[in-house]
């Protein structure tokens, strides 16, 4: 019996904010790598996902909501996820079936008539709506454009997600793995657990505290008995916002250091010593070399 091709493959996750690309990403690796909110702009960098199986590799970059740009932030955004698009086999073009179509996916759509590759339509939330309602509205992206696939799934309950797996597996292309069976992502322990810092900031001060905030990681080290203490920075931009992280009598920053240190300990398997401090650097988004000190450095890319 002739064994099939093994294949391999980059894929790109796209779409305007907040409409479940984190939450895709997480829901395919089975755990969390990539910081979900339900406010607007989360992900920042490119967050590669590495999914393994015995038929296919499947590397997923999930990049930041494209959008127009308000600051010197948001450019570096938009401009990783638009250039992500000449790095990829595939492309899946994610939106939410609640909001429908808008001008950002025009602006998208616009961008993807210059991809060389695949694209795929994923409808996601289709557990919030009825499903009379999709129809209309796949052949109102369909009218836009000339997707190879249309998947209409719920990332956050993992409807049809394997459905997509596998159609995304039968473009790919015989190739090698990249990365070890085990390894879910190439980003460092010390990216993915600012993030998770982050994550639990984003959550805990809802509207209080906008995108003005930065994790940097100071100190991460695991000692002979197994802790792994680490030292991280809260940056904001102004000393409103530093009192609303620290809270009452830090009550705040605590809750947002114990929440953090459990998804740590659970990404690293060992006990985590987290310690947190809140500094104000004004206007960080809008300059570069800051920008740059925080890990937003375009020439790793």
């Amino acid at each position: 019996m002739t064994q099939e091709p093994y294949k391999s493959g980059f894929v790109a996750l796209i779409g305007r904010p907040n409409v479940g690309k984190s939450t895709l990403l997480n829901q395919v690796l089975g755990q969390k790598i990539a910081i979900m909110s339900d406010k607007a702009q989360t992900t920042r960098n490119k967050i590669h996902g590495v999914y393994t199986s015995d038929k296919a590799q499947i590397v997923f970059i999930d990049t930041p909501g494209i959008h127009k740009p308000k600051h010197k932030l948001g450019e570096f955004m938009t401009r990783i996820a638009q250039n992500t698009l000449n790095e990829v086999d595939l492309v899946v073009f994610m939106i939410d079936v609640e909001q429908g179509y808008g001008k950002g996916d025009q602006y998208i759509i616009d961008l993807l008539e210059k991809a060389k590759t695949p694209v795929f339509l994923i409808l996601n939330k289709i557990d919030k709506v009825h499903p009379d309602e999709l129809l209309p509205l796949i052949e109102e992206y369909r009218s836009k454009y000339a997707f190879d696939e249309v998947i209409p799934i719920s990332a956050l309950q993992g409807n049809n997600v394997n459905t997509l797996i596998e159609l995304i597996t039968s473009y790919l292309d015989e190739g090698p793995k990249y990365y070890p069976d085990e390894q879910v992502t190439d980003h460092p322990e010390r990216f993915i657990a600012a993030e998770l810092i982050r994550e639990k900031i984003l959550h805990l001060t809802r509207e209080e505290v906008p995108h003005s905030i930065a994790v940097v990681i100071d100190d991460m080290k695991r000692e002979e008995n197994d802790v792994v203490y680490i030292q991280a920075a809260v940056v904001v931009e102004r000393p409103s916002q530093k009192g609303i992280i620290i809270g009452k009598q830090g009550a705040m920053l605590k809750k947002i250091g114990t929440l953090a240190r459990k998804d740590i300990e659970a990404l690293l398997g060992s006990k985590v010593f987290l310690e947190l401090w809140v500094k104000v650097q004004k206007n960080w988004r809008d300059k570069e070399s800051q920008l740059r000190d925080f890990g937003f450095s375009e020439d790793e890319y």
